[in-house]
């Protein structure tokens, strides 16, 4: 009997070992995903005030270079975010909203909505 008692608390606390695991690593990749969002709306409100102040300049023309004296806290560089595999993607500012850009210019968005304000900007 005892046996049998200890075997079943072994399987009880490996299976909720193995729940815990699995909840931390969902939780850091939502924690990704909203650190990515809110760094895009920063770049987004800082293209907002370069497009106010420079209203002849396409959206298309926007380099990330005259978007850095608009960011907060006297940013000397553009930000980047950090992917679900830990590689550090640049932001592009030549489309409005702001994108995440994965290297070939394509977007980056493991959460597969546009609407939801993780790894974008939301529509």
């Amino acid at each position: 009997m005892t046996l049998i008692e200890l075997t079943v608390v072994l399987c009880i606390l490996m299976a909720l070992i193995g729940t815990s695991l699995l909840v931390t690593t969902k939780i850091s990749d939502w924690r990704l995903g909203r650190d990515a969002g809110e760094t895009l709306r920063t770049v987004y409100a800082a293209q907002r005030m370069f497009l106010a102040d420079n209203p002849a300049v396409a959206v298309t023309a926007i380099t990330p270079a005259q978007l850095i004296p608009y960011l907060p806290n006297k940013a000397i560089a553009m930000p980047t975010v950090t992917s679900l595999t830990g590689q550090q993607l640049a932001i592009k500012v030549d489309v409005s909203p702001p994108v995440v850009n994965n290297g070939a210019n394509n977007f980056y968005d493991p959460s597969k909505s546009r609407a939801d304000n993780l790894w974008d900007v939301g529509e």
